[in-house]
């Protein structure tokens, strides 16, 4: 975090940080919030779901008031992959926007009570937190989880089942095409929602620019490594500040680890409760061909339930990536971003499985860099991975 210290300005003393409560937006705000706790006063702005873990970071925690939790799990956490059809996209934006309208008109009475910052850090999910810090005049930086979605003139465009670099003329004019493609539908559901957008203070989808307005101008923290990256052309206000990682310590049970056993752990985030049954499935059949090996997979929901066990596959409501992640000799994961840094930053082989949103992107950045093997082919890729799984930890084809 020691590049985001060199980047406040030197009149800076109240810091407010701003997320939404699930783990892979709140947590690496918290991850940033204890840094920057030790030179500023530091408060994260979320709502009543993130207020445990907040506390448990010993941070401040500003709460806006109304019910936004379960109305946001059922935006972000549907029983479908939204993936990029256009009609699931269309409606999980409509009811984003209503949602956002709501944040904004609290976050400005908030901040009118309690105290304005002298600065405003929120996740890139958040983007009317930049139109209040317009009106009530607040500095504001935005917080970048996944830097692969920046919407850029050229490179290799987000959203579109994880693209590569292209290697010839005919990928280049097609990922030229996919471009268009993102641009032109972000801009017809702007045209579609434009009245209710204006209400939260958005006028406009892309400045003179070309960078997008929900995104701060003067500063984009992009919370990973330039190196991770596909080649572009970054809007200047991006700035590669490094993964930030963190796992509030909240009281869970402690995975069971069995000596001289090899640990692999499974994991689908705290989202896409509607595949992870089939996962689990595809795990057990894994693990049987693998019979000496341990097999973890975690619900990532403190509240889902006891520890379940059969044979070599234990079931798990969370695992803390902090305290336990090195304990594992391979990682198969979704693909988030903070799963996605956990692993390379302790160097555990991962195979990925993306199944929704970015974490496509993520698993072509992880195998174009060889960091990563991508799991295709649906749900059974799991259940044949033994091969894989003993490449990337023992280093022997199978």
């Amino acid at each position: 975090m020691e590049r985001l210290l060199a980047l406040i300005p030197p009149d800076v003393t109240r810091i407010d940080l701003l997320a939404p409560p699930f783990a892979g937006h709140l947590h690496p705000v918290l991850a940033m919030g204890r840094a920057l706790s030790t030179h500023y006063q530091v408060r994260i702005i979320s709502t009543e779901g993130a207020r445990t873990r907040i506390e448990a970071a010993g941070l401040t925690a500003l709460l806006l008031p109304g019910d936004y939790d379960s109305p946001l799990t059922a935006v972000v956490n549907p029983r479908y992959a939204v993936k990029s059809n256009p009609l699931r996209l269309y409606r999980q934006f409509k009811r984003v926007v209503g949602l956002l309208k709501n944040f904004a008109d609290e976050l400005a009475g908030v901040w009118l009570q309690q105290g304005k910052p002298d600065l405003a850090i929120a996740d890139f999910t958040l983007p009317v937190v930049g139109e209040v810090c317009r009106r009530l005049v607040i500095p504001w930086w935005t917080s970048m989880p996944s830097p692969c979605v920046i919407d850029t003139p050229d490179g290799v465009p987000a959203y579109c089942g994880g693209l590569l670099p292209p290697v010839n003329t005919l990928q280049r004019f097609t990922q030229t095409l996919h471009r268009h493609k993102v641009r032109g539908f972000k801009r017809l559901l702007f045209r579609l929602f434009r009245q209710t957008i204006r209400q939260t203070g958005i006028s406009e989808l892309y400045r003179q620019d070309g960078s997008e307005n929900a995104y701060s101008p003067d500063c984009i923290l992009a919370l990973g490594e330039a190196w991770f990256e596909f080649p572009r052309s970054w809007p200047v206000a991006v700035r590669f500040i490094g993964p930030a990682l963190y796992t509030p310590p909240l009281t869970t049970t402690a995975p069971p680890f069995v000596a001289g056993k090899r640990h692999v752990l499974v994991t689908l985030g705290t989202h896409l409760d509607w595949h992870k049954e089939a996962v689990v499935q595809a795990v057990h059949q894994l693990a049987q061909t693998l019979p000496d090996w341990m097999f973890h997979f975690t619900d990532g929901d403190m509240a889902a339930g006891s520890v379940t066990g059969q044979k070599n596959v234990v079931r798990l409501p969370w695992v803390d990536y902090d305290c336990w992640l090195a304990h594992y000799d391979a990682v198969i994961h979704h693909g988030g971003a903070g799963i996605l840094w956990h692993c390379l930053q302790r160097e555990i082989p991962s195979l990925v499985y993306p199944v929704d949103y970015d974490q496509f992107d993520h698993a072509a950045r992880l195998h174009h860099c060889g960091k990563g093997i991508w799991l295709r082919g649906g749900v059974q890729s799991i259940a044949g991975a033994k091969a894989a799984l003993q490449r990337v930890v023992e280093g022997k084809e199978a």
